[in-house]
């Protein structure tokens, strides 16, 4: 079994804060989360305890993320800007290895939430996948 990477406690709770205080703030992202959310603290002691155990394991989120966010006017376009600012705050805040394995499950997380919201959307295939048969 690999070991934990090395993050505390006080770097997960700083990266929530830091991102949130960013997001709250973005032209996009800010109307979605504070028409949302009416008790930060709350809110983010929440979002503290599901990075608390995605990233050490500590099991003190035990929630459905997913249907929260079914309510909220998420676009197709507000993924790419929470995963710019997560990522941001991430390389910012946590050890490199730490920021790397958040980062990656924060776009698993988003490709997940976007797939659930928007289950029609066409996929592109890249051009590395494209054969000659399939239309570009």
């Amino acid at each position: 079994m690999s070991e934990a990477p090395a993050v505390t406690e006080a770097q997960i709770a700083e990266l929530v804060q830091v991102f949130y205080d960013r997001a709250r703030l973005d032209d996009d992202l800010g109307p979605v989360f504070n028409n949302a959310v009416g008790d930060w603290d709350h809110h983010l002691a929440i979002v503290t305890d599901f990075w608390s155990n995605a990233l050490l394991g500590t099991k003190r989120y035990a929630g459905h993320p997913f249907p929260v966010h079914m309510r909220l006017p998420i676009t197709r376009e507000h993924f790419g800007q929470w995963l710019a600012l997560f990522r941001e705050a991430a390389e910012e805040i946590l050890p490199p290895e730490t920021a790397k394995l958040a980062i990656g499950r924060a776009e698993f997380m988003a490709k997940s939430f976007r797939a659930g919201l928007f289950p029609f959307d066409p996929v592109v295939p890249s051009s590395a996948t494209r054969s000659k048969d399939t239309p570009a």
